[in-house]
Parts: C-alpha cells; structure tokens; sequence
C-alpha cells in the first residue's frame, strides 16, 4: 500500500473505536432529546396545568426555570464526573433518573410534587446531554464526523423546536400527565440500547475534587440562571434579580480564576485559548439564543397577535420544524465536504432573511406568509448550528473535548435563558410602546422588538463567522 494511502487511513481513525459507533449514540440521542423536548414542551401546558393545580401562572413558570436550573448547575461537572464515573454508568444512571422524575411528573397531584419531578428530569438531562457530544467526538473517525455531529445538532435543535407542535396534539386528545406518561416508553428503549449496546470511551482518573470550585459552580450558576430566569416575570430592575446577578457575576468571576490556577481544574477553561474552539463556540452559544428567543416570541404572536387558537398554532409550527430535523442532518454532511465556513455564513445569511420577514410581518399577515418566514429561519439556524459545533470540537484533544462539550452545552443553557428573557422584556416594552388601541396590533409590536433582538444576534453571529479558517475536511 501506498505509504501516503496508509497515512490518510490512519489519519482517518475514531480515537475510541467501538464495535457500532451509532448503536452506541442511540440511548444519549433519545435521552438528549426527550431532556430538549422537555425544556419546551411544558410552556403551552401551563394554562391547563394553572386549572388542574390550581395554582397562578406565575409559580407554575418554576417548572420551566428550576428544570433549567437545575440542567444549569449539573452540566459544568460533566467533565468531572466522567473521570470519576464510567460512560456507561452515567448514561444509564441518567436514564433512569429521568424515568423516574417523568413517574413521579405523571402521576402529581400537587404543585410541589410535580416541580420534584421536574427537577429530576433536570438532572438527567444535565449528565446526558455533554456525554452526546464528547462520545460522538471520541467513536467516530474525522470523515464522519460532520455527520455524527449533525444528529446530535439534530436533537439540539429540533427537539426545543417540536416541544410546542406535539405538547399541543397531545393536550387535544390527553390530560397534561400523559406529556410525562409517554415520556416513559420512549426512555426504556434508550435504557436497553445503553444497556446492550454503549460501551466506556472515556479514561477513568478519579482526580482530587476541589469542593471550593464546586461550591463556586453551584452557587453562580444558580444565580445566574435563576436571575436571568426571573427577570422575564420581574423584570431586570428588580432588587432580586439585581442581587442574583451581581452575585452570579462575582461568583463566577472567581470561580473562573480558581480554575485558570488550578493544577486539576473542575472545568478547563484553558481550551477558550484556542481560536477555532472559541469561534465555533460563541457561533453555537448565539445560535442558540436565536432559536430560543424565535421559538418563544412565534408561538404567542400567533395566538395573541393573529388570535389563532392554540391547536392551530402547534400545526402552524409543524413545517418549520420538519424543516429544522431535515437541514440538521444535511448540515452535518456539508461540514464533512466543505469545512465550517461556508455552512455557518450562509445559514445565518437565511437567518437573517427569515427574521426580518418576521418583523414585517403584522396583525393581518397571512399564515402562508408567516410559515413561509418561519421555515427560513428554521433553514438557517441548523445550517450554521452542527458545523460551528464540530468545528469548535474538533480542535480538541480527546480529553478537551469532554470539557469543551461540558462548557457549549453549560453556555447554551445560559445563553437561552439570557436570550428568552430579554426577549420577554423586550415584548412587553414594545407592547407598552405601540400606539394602537387594538390589543393585536399592540401585541404584534411588541415582538417586533424581540425579533429586533433575534436579529442582532444575527448580524453578530454572521460576522464571527468571518473569523473562520476554512478547515476543509477530506472524505470519501
């Protein structure tokens, strides 16, 4: 053989080969998944879930911000856990975590029982979701990796994007404990996948645990979430907002320093040194708040600015959706034949169109115009989405890539809550600044303000993008 063929096939090997690299990717995609779906699913479930409970909107909001605070405080000890813990036991101990929180979520009868339940599927959802990324960088060799990537973007960008559309079908035909009920099937099969077909990638070290760092993780994390969290009922002028964040930024600024000085660090913070990991990670961090903050502004334009009933607006969803889990895929295959740049300025070039369409759009818009839009988004978020990602990965070294994962998929949560509730301040101020006395044609103001945000992390997004070095990978 050739000496330069046997360099390119060695080159182009996993740096963890497994008998069945997708058989193993299985039980985290489905886990991963359903703890994405579930970060959106609930909020078209909280008037139905306001009348059986019998408890305000308000206080029901904490099913969504303590599943995300607690998804927030797991996910920066990912890297740290799987030196101490196989991949195998925390996957399947994350599954059955979840089970066991979606068991007790279905079978509530109280308010409090219910947020317990929550917060176990938090907690599953913050072990599963870093493993998905570090396993898929460590089984599969360099020329599939766009690929593998793009499912994994897939679930990232889909699940959050379907929540609304299939919670709405559901609660058509079901009570709201059957949104847990099924949760439970769909989570055995990944149990027995994990089960039967994963197998340990990582590298077991047991390094000494620095508990002043996990003290500063938990406690600035949780304060940022949460304060970020609260300000979409509170507001940012709030002195409990203003004090979780001021806490949140000193906390975290320390914490940081500690790991930047510690010989094993709970978090490396190290990799931020490296360029491509850096661009592609703050491309994944604002791709994500753009989907977010779209996904949370559409669906109430459509019931309180065009005043289409709830199904309706779950089945107006539907296209973009299906759009999202088609390019999610094709989007991992571009990476594998053109690198990163090309994919990601493009994407957010569509993101653009399809946000400032978004914008135009009005009181008396029609729905063909409004999908229309909504589908161009949705064309354009995964594009830029799973090779940003695997650009960013793919310039670690196997055990980088466990913390680079840990941090992405740690800034995302952050990012999403920072970017829906800026978005939710930004609606009420636009509504409160319309000058129209129709309660529509207000509302509809008020997300144009929101999408102006969208927008901005567009734009910003769109010039990062120009800091890529095309990397263009080889397959066959």
């Amino acid at each position: 053989m050739d000496s330069s063929v046997s360099a390119s096939l060695h080159a182009d090997r996993a740096r963890v080969e497994v008998a069945h690299p997708g058989l193993a990717m299985v039980s985290m995609l489905i886990g991963a998944f359903m703890g994405m779906f579930s970060e959106t699913a609930l909020n078209i479930a909280l008037p139905s879930l306001a009348v059986s409970l019998n408890v305000p909107t308000s206080t029901l909001s904490w099913l969504v911000t303590g599943y995300m605070l607690v998804i927030g405080i797991v996910l920066p000890f990912s890297s740290l856990l799987t030196r101490w813990f196989t991949t195998r036991q925390l996957i399947i101990t994350g599954l059955i975590a979840f089970i066991i929180g979606a068991a007790i979520a279905a079978t509530a009868g109280s308010f409090p029982v219910l947020l317990v339940g929550r917060m176990i599927q938090g907690v599953a959802t913050g072990i599963i979701l870093p493993l998905m990324f570090t396993v898929a960088m460590q089984v599969f060799k360099p020329s599939k990796l766009g690929a593998a990537m793009g499912m994994c973007a897939l679930v990232i960008m889909f699940a959050p994007a379907v929540g609304p559309t299939l919670t709405g079908l559901i609660l058509a035909k079901l009570n709201w404990h059957w949104l847990f009920w099924l949760f439970i099937p769909i989570l055995a099969i990944a149990l027995v996948f994990a089960i039967t077909s994963l197998e340990n990638v990582g590298n077991i070290t047991k390094p000494k645990v620095d508990f002043l760092s996990v003290a500063g993780s938990v406690i600035g994390f949780a304060s940022l979430v949460s304060g970020v969290s609260l300000a979409s009922d509170l507001g940012f002028n709030s002195p409990v907002v203003i004090g979780l964040l001021v806490v949140a930024v000193v906390v975290l600024f320390l914490y940081a320093r500690r790991q930047l000085h510690l010989a094993e660090p709970v978090l490396n913070l190290h990799i931020f040194s490296i360029p491509a990991f850096r661009t592609g990670a703050l491309l994944v961090m604002l791709d994500f708040g753009i989907i977010l903050s779209a996904m949370y502004l559409l669906p109430m334009y459509l019931q309180k600015g065009l005043l289409l009933p709830v199904a309706l607006t779950g089945i107006i969803m539907l296209p973009g959706g299906a759009i999202n889990a088609v390019v999610s895929a094709i989007a991992g295959r571009l990476f594998d034949r053109f690198g990163a740049k090309w994919p990601a300025r493009l994407g957010f070039l569509i993101a653009l169109i399809g946000a400032i369409m978004l914008v135009f759009a009005g009181s008396t818009s029609s729905v063909a115009y409004v999908i229309a839009a909504h589908v161009i988004l949705m064309i354009g978020c995964p594009l830029a989405m799973s090779p940003a990602q695997t650009h960013a990965l793919s310039a670690l070294s196997g055990r980088e890539s466990a913390d680079g994962s840990t941090i992405m998929n740690t800034m995302q949560q952050i990012v999403g809550a920072i970017a829906t509730a800026l978005a939710t301040s930004l609606l009420g101020l636009g509504t409160a600044a319309s000058s129209s006395h129709n309660a529509a044609a207000a509302f509809t103001n008020g997300v144009h303000y929101g999408i102006y945000f969208t927008i901005v992390l567009i734009v910003v997004a769109l010039l990062l993008t120009f800091g890529i070095k095309n990397t263009k990978q080889v397959s066959d």
